[in-house]
């Protein structure tokens, strides 16, 4: 099995990357797992405290969780991911039946700021954009999914987000071993992740 990590701050494009990428395999061979679905279990707190948590902590992130079940795939067994929903900030009662791939992609703000995790990618990539470009995402996002009011997003911008990707995002870039600037359809880097995990699968 290959474990490709792809990282980057919170809309720089990490998604779209990962589609180009998963575009190039059979759909038979490449899965998936979202760190999104690996935020903390918070039912012991009320919505008001959950609602002040901070997401863009590593604390935040069940990497125990995480880190278990990617050590299971890998035995070839089936893992059950959480389902978080970002509306009641908690997780739901749903799971995402996961298989074994050939292929494993995991995707997240914070993936390669946890060492145990940053350890088991045999490809580690970074998504960098623009910080502008990125509260533009983010704002249409939020708004748009995630039931967030405008005043709310950008507060949560200037308090939390910029901040934390300064602190703990960021400095992950040197983690990795291919950076992806995010201004354009990046052919040349999907076109080198191609062909390493050409060469690794085949």
């Amino acid at each position: 099995m290959l474990i490709i990590g792809i990282a980057g701050g919170t809309g720089s494009g990490k998604t779209t990357v990962v589609h180009q990428i998963m575009n190039e395999l059979p759909s038979t061979e490449v899965g998936i797992i979202s760190q999104d679905h690996y935020y903390r279990e918070t039912s012991n707190l009320s919505y008001e405290d959950r609602a002040k948590i901070n997401f863009d902590h590593p604390r935040s992130i069940d990497f125990e969780l995480l880190v278990s079940h990617l050590r299971e795939l890998k035995a070839g067994r089936n893992v059950e991911q959480p389902v978080y929903s970002f509306v009641t900030h908690n997780r739901t009662d749903d799971t995402i039946l996961t298989h074994p791939r050939k292929v494993m992609i995991v995707e997240g703000i914070l993936i390669l700021a946890n060492a145990e995790l940053r350890d088991m990618f045999d490809i580690k990539i970074y998504v960098h954009a623009d910080s502008d470009e990125r509260l533009i995402r983010r704002l249409k996002r939020d708004i748009a999914e995630r039931g967030r009011d405008m005043e709310e997003v950008l507060n949560r911008y200037q308090t939390t987000l910029k901040p934390m990707h300064e602190q703990f995002i960021e400095p992950t870039k040197a983690y990795a071993d291919i950076i992806i600037p995010n201004d354009k359809y990046n052919t040349v880097a999907i076109d080198v992740v191609r062909a390493v995990i050409n060469q690794r699968i085949l």
